[in-house]
């Protein structure tokens, strides 16, 4: 099951204004009462418009609605906290609602197709919470975002590998050592 990208680009465009409103200014008590109110609202609509699809689409469809719900109720949180950490947090409820509908994509695939893009999906999550909670500590958390990025992708890579056999096989994950720094 693939996405049309249309609906693709509005779930993608709808969490990403949901995070440009509510980080453009503070909320007060009411007003994310309300937002809060408005959100399980919306999560409601989306959840019983899936009641009506089967297999994984239904699943991918309540990762999509759930996810959405999740990010939008950490943006307002962050909004009405101010903090850099509920913005973090923010960036971080993203990445895992993101991750949550890939991974359940991913659910339409099989053997190492599967692996690999399950793989793929964790090293992207992985580097978006990374680059979240680099974005508001020290110097040595960015280091160590970059090395959990890093270490994904190259379980990612070697992920990949599997599907070759041989000498091809051997090639690769020397190639995927090497390209990521692992020995």
């Amino acid at each position: 099951m693939t996405l049309k990208p249309l609906a693709a680009a509005l779930i993608a465009g709808g969490f990403a204004i949901a995070q440009a409103a509510f980080a453009a200014g503070s909320l007060s008590a009411e007003a994310y009462k309300a937002e809060k109110n408005r959100i399980d609202a919306g999560y409601q609509a989306d959840a019983e418009r899936c009641s009506t699809m089967a297999g994984n689409a239904k699943d991918v469809c309540r990762a999509e609605a759930k996810g959405k719900q999740k990010a939008a109720l950490a943006d307002a949180e962050a909004a009405y906290k101010g903090t850099t950490k509920a913005q973090a947090n923010a960036q971080i409820a993203h990445a895992d609602a993101k991750y949550d509908v890939a991974k359940e994509k991913c659910d339409d695939l099989a053997g190492n197709a599967k692996d690999v893009c399950v793989k793929d999906a964790k090293a992207v999550r992985t580097k978006e919470r990374a680059d979240a909670k680099a974005g508001r500590t020290s110097t040595e958390a960015r280091i160590d975002a970059a090395k959990d990025t890093r270490d994904a992708q190259f379980k990612a890579a070697r992920e990949r590998c599997d599907s070759l056999s041989g000498d091809a096989r051997d090639k690769c994950t020397v190639d995927a050592k090497q390209r990521f720094g692992q020995s």
